[in-house]
């Protein structure tokens, strides 16, 4: 059972992060354009890709951890290398909330582009601004995480 929760999270991890990794991608491709359809489109399917990865991917990322760390009778906050990627993990989602706003603001600017004949980029950049900010972010905090998974440096933890 360990190593079936541990398939579990590492797929998870790879869909979580590859998926954030991938929009920041496809939004500076589209962003170069300048062209308000592309754009929308795009960050509408920035917007539908966190639906179906992003999401299931923390799912099944809290699943598979939890579960091989129950299975494998390690202690979840008392061990340095679980307690700080979840703490990252956790920073990480509470950065999501800034993103899906902006995502949608960034949506609603290119489709109201499409309709009016051109964008309002002082809008655009400063929602882009924030989505910059939060998404770095969002990616770089599971990033340090997987890390720490991978390396299992000691590090502190609480103790019973």
């Amino acid at each position: 059972m360990y190593i079936a929760f541990k398939i579990i999270h590492v797929f998870a991890v790879i869909m979580f992060v590859g998926n954030i990794t991938v929009g920041v991608f496809w939004k500076a491709w589209a962003d170069r354009t300048k062209d308000a359809r592309i754009i929308a489109n795009t960050i509408d399917g920035i917007i539908a890709a966190d639906r179906i990865f992003t999401i299931p991917g923390i799912v099944l990322l809290l699943i598979g951890g939890i579960g091989a760390a129950l299975v494998g009778h390690i202690p979840i906050l008392g061990t340095g290398w679980i307690l700080w990627p979840i703490v990252l993990f956790i920073i990480s989602g509470i950065a999501f909330g800034p993103v899906g706003r902006s995502q949608r603001l960034l949506s609603a600017v290119a489709h109201e582009a499409i309709d009016a004949g051109s964008i309002n980029w002082e809008i655009y950049d400063r929602f882009s601004g924030i989505w910059n900010f939060w998404g770095t972010i969002a990616l770089v905090a599971p990033l340090i995480a997987a890390l720490i998974m991978i390396a299992k440096p000691a590090l502190p933890a609480f103790h019973a």
